[in-house]
């Protein structure tokens, strides 16, 4: 969407700041011996107590409130039965509505001590993610962003997966933009225009640059690499972008 008026303003920045707080929760609930059923129940009352609505459960009638995703699995996961263990990658996407606004954030995170590549991966996709954010600014290319992403990968010995984009987001969870993807595409010449609303999430992996879907119909997985996402949600804006769920 494009935000215009105060009202779209206020309204992305309250449901954006609803999701940020059920990732930051969930973050620190994420300890070895819960289940990832367990973190989605906190974050389905936080939304009732909210008065908000979890996007994937209400958009597109997902098992969950959240995905919930664990090493091999990079999106989408379903929160079940499975325990976090020390040094699990767990990734936490949280997107949800209220008063007809959504918002997308996640982020991956590595419990307690893990292997250094884990961790690696985690930094380099803020380090993308900010990289990206510099060329977040009306009148520039969608594409700028992905080179920006792919470079810092790069840089730091690694890749991006490529079938996994940021997207345009606002009114509904996925609007146009339909994709930004996380490197440089020559014909991905789309020009950013002020008060768009993006989802911008760069997915950093250690080889694989694809993932494929599980027989679930929802869990993207790889396999063998380690992957991790950080998303926010942004409004682009003449004056530097507005990320709502900071």
């Amino acid at each position: 969407m494009i935000a215009k008026t105060e009202e779209d303003f206020n309204g992305l920045k309250e449901i954006g700041e609803i999701c940020g707080a059920i990732r930051d929760e969930l973050v620190s609930r994420t300890k070895p011996g819960i289940t990832t059923k367990e973190l989605d129940e906190i974050a389905g009352e936080i939304f009732e107590k909210a008065g908000a609505q979890s996007a994937p459960k209400g958009e597109y009638d997902f098992p969950g409130y959240t995905c919930i995703s664990i090493n091999e699995e990079v999106a989408h996961g379903i929160p079940g039965k499975r325990t976090i263990e020390e040094g699990d990658i767990v990734n936490i996407d949280v997107s949800g509505s209220k008063n007809g606004y959504f918002a997308d954030t996640g982020i991956s995170v590595v419990v307690g001590k893990g292997e250094i590549i884990s961790q690696k991966i985690c930094d380099v996709a803020k380090k993308a993610f900010d990289a990206g954010l510099e060329k977040a600014r009306p009148g520039s290319k969608k594409s700028a962003l992905g080179k920006a992403v792919h470079n810092v990968a790069k840089q730091h010995g690694l890749t991006v997966i490529k079938n996994l984009t940021g997207h345009g987001v606002g009114r509904s969870i996925h609007e146009a933009p339909e994709h930004i993807f996380n490197y440089f595409s020559r014909w991905d010449d789309e020009i950013l225009k002020n008060g768009m609303v993006i989802a911008f999430e760069p997915f950093i992996s250690t080889f694989e640059e694809e993932v494929f879907q599980s027989e679930d119909g929802w869990t993207f997985l790889t396999d063998e690499s380690f992957v991790a996402q950080y998303e926010h949600t942004i409004i682009l804006t003449k004056e530097g972008p507005i990320i709502t769920t900071l």
